[in-house]
């Protein structure tokens, strides 16, 4: 999935609109909440040196929430690296450059919104009389 497919599909599926919140990034995108207005997805492109591959060229990017039981394992995988500029316990950095497969990245891409949802409390009901 490439990022033009990905912001699309976001978009479809989450009914919410990408945000460009920085001037200097134009394209760094942010996908937040419509009601808490919490980050689930950050794409961005970023040198490829910064995650420690070779070369200068640009690499698209989406940083998402992930458990961090599975951000370990991940991290071993081809496509996965530490979250770029983000809590690296708990955000995890996917390449979209056809290493990671579409159903993979929408699966954590489901994990990521559900994790920054609002949580609804549940109210102790007195069982007392």
């Amino acid at each position: 999935m490439n990022r033009t497919e990905l912001e699309a599909y976001i978009t479809a599926t989450y009914n919410v609109e990408k945000d460009c919140p920085w001037i200097k990034y134009p394209n760094y995108v942010v996908f937040r909440h419509n009601n808490n207005q919490k980050w689930f997805a950050l794409i961005l492109d970023v040198p490829k040196v910064k995650l420690g591959l070779q070369g200068d060229s640009l690499l698209d990017i989406v940083n998402l929430k992930c458990d961090p039981i599975m951000i370990g394992s991940l991290r071993s995988e081809l496509g996965f690296f530490p979250a770029y500029h983000m809590n690296k316990n708990s955000w995890i950095t996917v390449a979209l450059d056809g290493s990671v497969s579409d159903d993979r990245i929408k699966m954590l891409l489901d994990r990521s919104f559900e994790a920054t949802a609002v949580k609804i409390k549940k109210r102790m009901i007195s069982t007392e009389k």
